[in-house]
């Protein structure tokens, strides 16, 4: 078993590039399920969800070569259609291949998601929306089985907005009979990927990044050819490293329309934020001003970064509030935060950060992927020696993150337990 070891206090310098976004990735991967022939995604992070999901396209039948950033995917003889549950209980975007195996195949046999324990994320929604387009859903010994002899066009009002019942519905669709209208649709810049990709591929598909979402149904479509966008999560931790260590950081291909609730608060709290050709430069303040968040969906502030905000805002001056809208267990890295000398009490659904002007090393264990990230942000601010150990959840979402923040002048390093 793996830790991270950080030895803090080194405000970061320098350049960084952003990988693609592991979740658009994971979508467009399981897309080219929905055509025969060879489709080729460029700007794949090399992360452990790629390979777990690499594992289950294999595991269908398709023919995957991963060469760096590049993944071709040959699809046309797809003899599969179950998701098994060790690859699923890993990565609980494993559940995206349900609609494209159920479009293509007319069957599918997903397990029950995994993923990281920050609270409860049915996928009741994604089944009410395959169901309204005339799937037969039957849950048998924590499998969802789903059968149609063709999906039919249909009008789906999601309860929620939800990122992976709409990518699900998105690609069940597209080869559906007839007309879908998705009401309520999530309207993350990964839905906007994925919509592009499969008109791309042939699809008709008209309103992603809205609330409503209207796609007409075709009889097939072509194998993919994109390239995954910027990952906007990656962006932001990077800007908060930044800012948290008194740095001065470029951070190069950050995508900044898909930025502007994080920058908001980040200039909110004082730091200052330049626009350049080949990116966003952040420079930090003498002193950060505490600032109040509230997660919510895109495009207001993500929950995808309330961890790392708040590590900042334990180096703040004042009194912050972090309320958190979007899971109900997504606080787990307080006490470990709190082992470093932060100040922060819990009050229901929002955390009170009282700023403190130093922050110090402790041995720290890292709960699920954000939170991950949140405590190298603190180690990166500390004195004295931090070491973060169940690290696995980190290989899920960051590309290297130790080597690109060594590169800005951290003293990070990777060492055995």
């Amino acid at each position: 078993m793996e830790k991270i070891v950080i030895k803090g206090g080194v405000p970061l310098k320098g350049s960084v590039q952003i990988s693609g976004a592991k979740n658009s990735a994971l979508p467009l991967l399981f897309a080219t399920l929905l055509a025969d022939g060879v489709s080729e995604i460029t700007n794949v992070p090399g992360l452990r969800d790629i390979t777990t999901a690499v594992k289950l396209l294999s595991e269908l039948g398709a023919q995957v070569d991963r060469q760096d950033d590049c993944c071709r995917i040959d699809a046309a003889n797809i003899q599969g259609i179950e998701a098994p549950y060790d690859l699923v209980k890993t990565m609980r975007a494993s559940v995206l291949v349900l609609g494209p195996l159920l479009a293509r195949c007319g069957r599918a046999r997903v397990s029950l998601p995994g993923g990281c324990a920050i609270g409860a994320r049915p996928i009741d929604l994604h089944l009410k929306g395959l169901e309204a387009l005339g799937a037969k859903i039957t849950l048998d010994h924590g499998y969802v089985e789903a059968t149609a002899d063709r999906l039919l066009g249909s009008k789906i009002s999601f309860d929620l907005p939800t990122v992976g019942g709409t990518e699900n519905l998105l690609m069940a669709a597209a080869l559906a009979k007839g007309e879908t209208v998705l009401e309520n649709a999530a309207r993350e810049p990964e839905i906007v990927q994925l919509a592009e990709a499969l008109n791309s591929m042939g699809a008709q598909i008209e309103g992603a990044g809205t609330a409503i979402i209207h796609i007409q149904g075709v009889d097939n479509l072509q194998p993919l050819k994109c390239r995954v966008i910027p990952d906007r999560i990656e962006a932001g931790t990077f800007m908060v490293a930044a800012a948290i260590t008194g740095g001065d950081v470029l951070i190069q291909n950050a995508p900044r329309k898909d930025l502007e609730a994080l920058i908001a608060k980040l200039i909110e709290a004082g730091v200052e934020i330049r626009d350049q050709e080949d990116g966003l430069r952040v420079i930090a303040p003498l002193k950060l001003q505490a600032v109040d968040i509230r997660t919510s969906v895109f495009p207001g502030f993500p929950t995808d970064m309330q961890a790392q905000f708040m590590a900042l805002m334990t180096k703040a001056e004042g009194t912050s509030r972090i309320s958190e809208t979007v899971f109900e267990n997504r606080f787990m890295h307080v006490c470990e935060l709190q082992r470093m000398g932060a100040d922060i009490q819990i009050d229901g659904h929002s955390a009170i950060i009282r700023g403190t002007d130093q922050l110090t090393g402790a041995p720290v264990m890292a709960t699920d992927l954000r939170a991950s990230a949140s405590l190298i942000l603190a180690g990166l601010a500390a004195e004295n020696t931090t070491e973060i150990s169940r690290i696995y959840h980190l290989d899920r979402g960051y590309e290297q993150i130790e080597k690109k923040l060594a590169a800005l002048g951290a003293r990070i390093w990777r060492d055995e337990e």
